[in-house]
């Protein structure tokens, strides 16, 4: 018998699953597989096709392992796509002459992009956002541009836009809908992205089509005109206005296809040729739809998979929701995202301030039909999987963030074993649960290898790994390294690491993750200068220069005004650095006052003043404890009942330079009208008529948390007394780079055992969690000052080692409103050749 021979058109990330699933059921065993991909480089992750302007390099977004088309017995043509096929022969032709008999064709044409027929679109300039080649080409032309605008608003838009932002050029998105994403997200959900985006500094023209491309005498790009009768000038134009399937080799070849575009197949995949399958975004399915996203293309590579190896299978329709991160901005829609059933009802929350929008789709009997959420996609892992199903809590707690309505206990336990938890490879609970480690659920069902977004819940579906270690390098969870260190009384990482780290890492320089999380312990145990010695090597960046580095280089500086209370004087010499070395000046929501556009040569003689005139470091660089804030307190206002101005100073001068596992926020409140926002705090203090309630675990970052009471009515005594235990025991018991708020959330027993510990000293700590931070008062030093006293400290605040009074010529600035901002056009043209 002779071996069957299957050609596949096409090698992108559907036409690489059709392989992988092929060698799965054995099929690349017995038949050859000969692969035409038009493309100079093999299949690539297209969905994190973006992350290449992050630094990602094509090879890391392969998806093919290097040996897999050698260790199957693949034949793969680069760059040389089918040009013709004689359907009554089976024969196939390449662009290189070459031509090849099948016994079975698989199309996996894909799709291109959509340009619309607008005067001089294919004008110098002018460009499309599809493949690895097209993003070379845009990097290449931005060197000198200075205007970028996008044309489409949709999930391909807003990536080529913040690409071209990246790049540095002034940006505009273009979109003919009334709202951006109009396809995912419903006005609400638009709205809350637009103001999200506009704030990054991007201009956005909604409700407008591009009528023409506008050129100078040379045939480039200087402008589009647009259907509102406005010219927007631009010198590069990036085209995403969607995509259309290829099926031009289907159609000379005389295929059935759809009458707005697309491969017609039945629900096996296969064409109005029974020898012929077509797959991904270039088939018309079953139910009359073209698929646009990766999951569904997956499930017909499996579909038509199945068939060739006999099995039984059918695709009739795919879930067609969504997870991305656009912008920075979480964006996800499910289900009945729009609210298109009969009868349903919207459940919505929506918080412009922080540019959070959810809305849940609930049908007459409670199911969940659907929804959009955009700024916190941060339950779409549990949500979607519940969609057709009445959830065991309310909608309303579903949208609500935590600390805003009764607390929800829904989890991945809640979800069925039918649920579908990674709907790239359409893997269920029950197939998960199956497996017990997440290399496990990789290689068995694939799940987690796809867009990534089920990543999570898979994590919490898995039984609690015997491995606990930090890191590679440690065996040890944090908070045993805390113990450790604390009984033994290291003072040095490489101890650490040679008496307790694993036995291949002993004797190593040990990695990025454990360096900084021991540097953090050492220094809040120890409480010396963090830049001596090995210590210094073990920093974080900011910690490294003692600042914050900002995007372009520069260094912000942020001089610690306990409480927010400050005298003229003092504020005239912050105004007086800013002006003589010309610093950019903003207040924050710490109620201080950060300084931006530091070379780190400069730092020192910035310090030097600042320390001059009684200021000293406020530690926004480090895990540690950042501001105390405070309203006016009962010195002022007429509704205070305590100090909270000095009892937020006590605080901040009793706490600053404390090291923990995170940054750590307080505030002080003079009344129950809240003004300093406590219990969005750490550790937030709230005066009463007797005395002060005590908050803990508050957050009012990314995932907003309100804090929970801990005590209340207490004297000034008690409550330093509680918070020092509080920090204390925090500092012992996290895990790297948790906040408070997570801590007290993952602490078995939650709020009451934290209470039982730190309030009615159950497990005996007290009495050395208070001496530990008597400890640290005692031992506190000013790390601006130390190293002004230190000719040797000094001589790492330099931008060259071997020119040490050269400043970094990279670090340059614009005017902006009277100010500076960051030249990063500058640093774009500079730094682009190094890609």
């Amino acid at each position: 018998m002779s071996t069957p021979t299957i050609v596949v058109v096409g090698h992108g990330m559907v036409g690489q699953r059709f392989l992988e699933a092929l060698a799965e059921r054995g099929t690349t065993g017995h038949a050859r597989i000969v692969v035409l991909c038009e493309e100079p480089r093999p299949a690539y992750d297209r969905v994190r096709l973006t992350s290449y302007f992050d630094g990602r390099t094509p090879d890391e977004l392969s998806l093919a392992d290097a040996d897999f088309m050698e260790r199957h017995g693949i034949e793969l043509y680069l760059d040389d796509p089918a040009e013709s096929v004689e359907r009554a022969a089976r024969t196939v032709t390449s662009r290189a002459g070459r031509t090849f008999t099948y016994d079975t064709l698989v199309l996996a044409t894909g799709s291109y992009p959509f340009v619309p027929p607008v005067p001089n679109k294919d004008a110098e300039g002018c460009f499309v956002y599809r493949t690895i080649e097209d993003l070379l080409a845009i990097e290449e032309y931005a060197k000198t541009a200075t205007t970028g605008a996008v044309v489409g608003g949709g999930l391909l838009g807003l990536e080529a836009a913040g690409a071209l932002k990246g790049l540095g050029l002034t940006t505009h998105i273009v979109e003919f809908a009334p709202r951006l994403m109009p396809v995912q997200v419903d006005e609400g959900g638009g709205a809350a992205l637009l103001r999200t985006i506009e704030g990054m500094g991007l201009t956005v023209h909604t409700g407008t089509g591009t009528q023409e491309i506008t050129v100078d005498d040379a045939g480039a790009v200087n402008g589009m005109a647009l259907s509102d009768g406005s010219v927007l000038a631009t010198d590069l134009v990036v085209f995403s206005a969607g995509v259309r399937p290829r099926d031009q080799l289907a159609r000379d070849m005389g295929l059935e296809v759809g009458a707005r575009g697309g491969i017609v197949v039945d629900g096996q995949c296969r064409t109005s040729d029974p020898a012929v399958f077509a797959i991904g975004e270039c088939a018309l399915a079953a139910d009359g739809r073209v698929y646009g996203l990766v999951a569904p293309g997956y499930e017909m590579a499996q579909t038509a998979a199945a068939a060739l190896a006999g099995e039984a299978g059918e695709f009739t329709g795919a879930d067609m929701s969504t997870k991305l991160k656009l912008l920075g901005v979480d964006v996800a829609s499910f289900g009945d995202a729009h609210g298109a059933a009969e009868g349903c009802l919207d459940v919505v929350y929506s918080d412009s301030r922080s540019g959070v929008y959810k809305k849940l789709v609930v049908g007459a009997g409670g199911e969940l039909l659907g929804g959009v959420l955009v700024g916190d996609a941060e339950q779409y892992g549990l949500l979607r999987p519940l969609t057709g199903s009445v959830p065991p809590v309310s909608a309303e707690q579903l949208v609500l963030p935590a600390g805003a309505g009764a607390p929800v206990a829904l989890g991945p336990s809640a979800l069925p074993d039918d649920a579908v938890i990674c709907s790239c490879h359409n893997v269920t609970k029950g197939e998960i649960c199956a497996c017990s480690s997440l290399p496990e659920v990789k290689k068995c069902t694939k799940a987690g290898t796809g867009c990534g977004s089920c990543v999570k819940v898979i994590g919490q579906l898995l039984p609690p790994s015997g491995e606990k270690g930090l890191c590679g390098c440690f065996g040890h969870t944090r908070s045993e390294l805390y113990e450790i260190v604390r009984t033994l009384r290291f003072t040095s990482y490489a101890q650490l690491l040679d008496s307790h780290g694993r036995e291949e890492a002993r004797g190593t320089d040990g990695c990025e993750i454990c360096k900084p999380a021991v540097g953090s312990i050492l220094a809040s145990l120890d409480g010396g200068y963090i830049l001596d010695g090995e210590q210094a090597a073990l920093q974080d960046t900011n910690d490294h220069f003692l600042a914050n580095l900002q995007r372009n280089g520069s260094y912000s500086i942020v001089p610690r005004i306990p409480g927010g209370e400050i005298t003229p004087e003092k504020l005239i010499v912050i105004g007086e650095v800013a002006r003589d070395y010309g610093l950019y000046t903003k207040i924050t929501g710490g109620q201080r006052i950060d300084l931006f556009g530091a070379r780190v040569d400069q730092l020192p003689g910035i310090w030097a003043r600042l320390v001059d005139a009684g200021f000293e470091s406020g530690h926004a660089y480090g895990k540690a404890l950042r501001t105390v804030k405070s309203c006016v307190g009962q010195t002022w206002c007429r509704y205070g009942v305590q100090d909270s101005v000095r009892m937020a100073i006590d605080l901040e001068l009793r706490y600053r330079g404390l090291r923990s596992p995170h940054k750590l926020k307080s505030a002080v409140s003079g009344c129950a009208r809240e003004c300093a926002e406590a219990q969005s705090k750490d550790f937030g203090i709230i005066a009463t008529a007797s005395g002060w309630n005590l908050y803990v675990g508050g957050n009012g970052g990314a995932t907003p948390r309100h804090a929970d009471l801990l005590a209340q009515d207490l004297s000034d005594t008690e409550l330093v007394r509680l918070i020092d235990r509080f920090l204390m025991f925090y500092i012992r018991t996290a895990d790297r780079l948790e906040r408070t708020s997570t801590w007290l959330e993952r602490l078995e027993g939650g709020l009451e055992h934290l209470r039982d510990v730190v309030v009615h000293d159950s497990l005996g700590l007290c009495d050395e969690l208070e001496a530990l931070m008597a400890q640290h008062v005692a031992g506190y030093r000013d790390e601006w000052a130390e190293t002004l006293r230190d000719p040797d400290r000094l001589r790492r605040f330099v931008s060259f080692v071997n020119a040490p009074d050269t400043p970094d010529p990279s670090v340059r600035f614009v005017p902006e409103r009277g100010q500076i901002k960051p030249d990063l056009t500058f640093l774009t043209l500079e730094g682009a050749g190094s890609r």
